[in-house]
């Protein structure tokens, strides 16, 4: 399958069957992650792998309304990124996140990015939340979380001639 095929047919997917994950599956979807460019080759990210069931549901908590999926999650990818050794943490992080996320779907496995940064639990931060329940340092941040799991059921491919192609702008900006 070529990579377009796999964008094509990568979805969010938020309902898992509980099967679990492959273990040569999972270590390719972080290798995927640790492949991925960085600027500067700097590589400030951090991938914490959670699996126990109890941290799961309780990371589910880490977003003001809940994260379900996380409690059907087999798996969760947090990612964090050290601001003190790359000023474009973030950007470096999201294509960590992008590279994961592509690989789990070409694997069959299906996944969803959790936005932590940014965000807010009930009483405090995701990134706080995170941190109390995972104990990574003051100077890492928290990007996001993806959750993994093998699909309950398949989702449509997206329809290349319903892409917004509206988007694309030739050599200057045009309404």
């Amino acid at each position: 399958m070529d990579l377009l095929e796999i964008m094509r047919r990568r979805r969010s997917i938020r309902n898992y069957s509980g099967e679990e994950i492959p273990e040569e599956s999972l270590t390719k979807v972080l290798q995927a992650g640790l492949l991925s460019a960085s600027g500067k080759a700097k590589r400030p990210w951090e991938f914490i792998v959670v699996r126990q069931r109890k941290t799961l549901d309780d990371l589910s908590g880490c977003r003001a309304g809940g994260v379900k999926m996380l409690k059907e999650a087999q798996c969760a990818i947090v990612v964090i990124g050290d601001e003190t050794e790359q000023d474009v943490w973030i950007e470096d992080c999201s294509v960590a996140m992008a590279n994961m996320h592509l690989m789990a779907s070409s694997l069959g496995i299906g996944s969803c990015w959790v936005q932590g940064r940014l965000r807010n639990a009930d009483e405090k931060t995701t990134e706080e939340f995170v941190r109390e329940r995972l104990g990574f340092p003051e100077n890492y941040k928290l990007e996001a979380i993806l959750t993994l799991g093998m699909p309950d059921a398949e989702a449509p491919a997206h329809q290349l001639d319903e892409l917004p192609m509206e988007k694309i702008k030739w050599e200057r900006y045009q309404k």
